[in-house]
């Protein structure tokens, strides 16, 4: 990503937010995540509370995660700098430009048209350039481009897709939220053949998965 920092009024805010949320953070997903302009990921009228422990609407019913809840689904992938990661949920973009400054490349899928387009456009106006955007529903994953060292997803299913088991790589990990909306939890889950290790992490509430996976009778594996 460019350095925007010169033009930034922010900049102070965001040093706040490293220092008083995400101190307990590996260093380098600290760092990442006092470059990334987080106000220009959230509407106008937001921006003045962009880096406060909270999540925020970005409209069309979906939510930007508060920032600790960002660096806690950064550092669980322990991401690589040779690493292919696939994001599901691109809701503002923002996950995904945290995560292109610390890994090769980033597949990421929103369901939702306008949501997609407004990413794109951010993302592409800061340097995101190794950030493939596609429109999409994100429960069948990005076939043609897996398998990934990484999955991360930002949206809940009540189940985890088989079809984004399938394009992990073998010792590739997962950070998912998994639940009906009152009772959600993330999960770390790494793959090895045909064992899935799994390790609940905390309780969370993320916005629903939506798409194939809502249709018992559709095939989404």
């Amino acid at each position: 990503m460019d350095d925007f920092s010169g033009n930034d009024p922010f900049v102070t805010a965001r040093q706040r937010m490293v220092r008083d949320q995400l101190s307990s953070f590996p260093p380098r997903v600290r760092a990442v995540m006092g470059r990334v302009p987080r106000h220009e990921f959230v509407p106008d009228l937001k921006r003045s509370m962009a880096y406060e422990d909270k999540p925020l609407s970005v409209g069309y019913g979906q939510t930007i995660s508060q920032p600790r809840i960002v660096a806690l689904m950064t550092a669980q992938l322990e991401p690589q700098p040779t690493d292919r990661v696939l994001e599901i949920g691109t809701g503002s973009g923002y996950q995904a430009a945290v995560l292109a400054e610390l890994v090769a490349d980033v597949y990421t899928i929103e369901i939702i048209e306008p949501l997609a387009q407004r990413a794109e456009a951010a993302l592409r106006r800061f340097g995101c350039r190794n950030v493939h955007l596609r429109f999409g529903d994100g429960s069948i994953g990005w076939p043609e481009a897996a398998p990934f060292d990484a999955v991360v997803v930002t949206c809940a299913p009540e189940q985890v897709p088989a079809s984004l088991l399938g394009q992990l790589k073998d010792g590739g990990r997962m950070i998912i939220p998994i639940g009906p909306p009152d009772d959600q939890k993330l999960f770390y889950f790494q793959k090895y053949g045909d064992q899935l290790l799994n390790e609940e992490v905390l309780p969370v509430r993320f916005v629903p998965m939506t798409g194939a996976i809502q249709n018992p009778g559709g095939n989404f594996s």
